[in-house]
C-alpha cells in the first residue's frame, strides 16, 4: 500500500514543460518536499515495521501499550552512557532499574519522549512550508515564461509557425523593454525565502527533538572515530529504541500500584536514519542556497558578468550580439533571455537574440536624437 504512495511522488518530481526557475529552487521545493512526504508515508507503513510501540508487562498488551503511546514514555538520564549490562544494571542504554531515586523528585532525571506522536504530522508541515515558495512564484509568474516559450520547438512545429513565433517574442521584448526588472527580484526573492526557511527549519527540527538536532550530524561522524569503550551511539540516545513507561491502577485493596513497563520503539530505527539524512541534507541546501543568493547579488552589482554567463549558457551567440542586448537592456529583460534559452531550440534562441540586438540597436539610434539617456548602457 505505501509503495503505491510513494509511486505517486513521481509527478512532484517531474520537470515541468516550461520550467522558469533554477534547478536549485526545484531542489528545494521539489526533491525535499518529496523526501519529506515519502519519509512521512513510510512512517505509516505498519506492515513494514510492525507496531509503533511494544511494551513488557504484567498488565494487557493492549492497554499498556496505548497508555504509553499516549503519555510518552521516558528513559534514564544516568543510565544513558552506561555501557550494556555494566553490573547487571543496563540492558538497553537509558533504561535501568530507578534505584537511589527519591520518589518526589525521580522525573527530574527522566528524559521524556513523545516526538514518536508527532513525526508523521510534523515531515508534512516541513513539506507545505518547503512547497510553499513554488505556490508563491506561480501566483507571481503567472505562466509568463510559458506563454512566451510556448511554440518555439523545431521538433514540434512547422517552420512558418516557429516563424511567427520568433516575430511574437522579438515584439514582446521590444515593447516590454526594461519592464521586467518586477520579475525577476521578486523570483530571486523566493530563492531567498528557500534559503530563510531552510535555516529556520533547522532550528525548528531542533526545538522538536529537544534541541538535540544541532549537532546531530556531526555527532554521528564523530561516533565511528571513537575508540569502541567510549562510543554512546548518538542516534539511540536521540531516538532511544527501548524505553521505560509507569502505569498506575488501584490494586484489589484499594491501593495505588505501579507497573514498571519496557517497552520497544521500532519506528525509531526509521526515525534516526529519517532526520541524519535531514541533518545532512538542510546543511548542503543551505550552503548551495546561500551561495545561490550571494551569486544574485554579484549579478546585480557587476552587469559586465551577465554578458558573459549569458554566452557561457549558449555559445552559438556570438558575443557582440550578447554584448549589444545585455547594453542597452536592464537585468530583468537579460533574465528572460536567459531562463527563455533553457526552454527553447538553441538555433531559434540564437536567431532571436540576433534579431532582437538589431531591433534594440534601431531603436536606440531613432530614439537617441529625441533623448540621449532612453537607451543608455544599463547598470541594472
Amino acid at each position: 500500500m505505501a509503495l503505491s504512495y510513494i509511486g505517486g511522488l513521481k509527478e512532484l518530481l517531474a520537470r515541468g514543460e516550461f520550467p522558469s526557475e533554477s534547478s536549485i529552487f526545484r531542489l528545494h521545493y521539489q526533491f525535499t518536499t518529496a523526501l519529506l512526504i515519502g519519509s512521512s508515508i513510510f512512517l505509516t507503513a505498519n506492515e513494514f515495521f510492525g507496531d509503533t510501540i511494544d511494551c513488557m508487562t504484567d498488565l494487557p498488551n493492549n492497554v499498556i501499550n496505548t497508555y504509553c503511546w499516549i503519555k510518552s514514555t521516558f528513559t534514564l538520564q544516568d543510565y544513558q552512557f552506561r555501557e550494556i549490562v555494566s553490573l547487571g544494571f543496563v540492558p538497553q542504554p537509558g533504561v535501568g532499574p530507578p534505584a537511589g531515586y527519591d520518589e518526589m523528585h525521580a522525573e527530574e532525571k527522566w528524559t521524556f519522549h513523545n516526538y514518536y506522536q508527532w513525526v508523521v504530522f510534523f515531515l508534512c508541515f516541513q513539506a507545505a512550508f518547503f512547497y510553499m515558495p513554488k505556490m508563491m512564484w506561480n501566483n507571481i509568474e503567472g505562466g509568463l515564461m510559458k506563454s512566451i516559450s510556448n511554440g518555439l520547438n523545431l521538433t514540434l512545429y512547422k517552420d512558418e509557425d516557429v516563424g511567427d513565433r520568433k516575430r511574437v517574442v522579438v515584439e514582446y521584448i521590444v515593447s516590454h523593454i526594461r519592464m521586467h526588472n518586477g520579475y525577476v527580484f521578486k523570483y530571486w526573492l523566493c530563492e531567498a525565502f528557500c534559503f530563510v526557511n531552510v535555516v529556520t527549519q533547522i532550528f525548528v527540527v531542533d526545538a522538536f527533538l529537544g534541541n538535540q538536532f544541532l549537532t546531530y550530524g556531526t555527532e554521528v561522524l564523530q561516533y565511528s572515530e571513537r575508540n569502541q569503550e567510549e562510543r554512546v551511539d548518538p542516534m539511540v540516545k536521540v531516538f532511544p529504541r527501548m524505553t521505560k513507561c509507569n502505569f498506575h491502577k488501584f490494586g484489589p485493596s484499594g491501593n495505588i500500584e505501579r507497573h514498571d513497563a519496557f517497552c520497544l520503539l521500532p519506528l525509531n530505527i526509521l526515525n534516526e536514519k529519517i532526520f541524519i539524512l535531514q541533518w545532512f541534507w538542510f546543511v548542503v541546501l543551505a550552503v548551495i542556497l546561500g551561495l545561490v543568493v550571494l551569486y544574485r547579488l554579484c549579478l546585480v552589482s557587476v552587469p559586465s558578468l551577465r554578458t558573459r554567463i549569458l554566452h557561457q549558457h549558449n555559445k552559438s551567440v556570438p558575443m557582440e550580439v550578447i554584448e549589444s542586448f545585455t547594453r542597452k537592456t536592464s537585468i530583468g529583460d537579460w533574465w528572460i533571455l536567459y531562463v527563455l534559452s533553457k526552454n527553447i531550440d538553441p538555433l531559434i534562441y540564437k536567431d532571436i537574440m540576433t534579431r532582437l540586438a538589431k531591433e534594440i540597436e534601431t531603436n536606440a539610434s531613432n530614439a537617441y536624437g529625441n533623448n540621449p539617456n532612453l537607451y543608455a548602457s544599463s547598470t541594472v
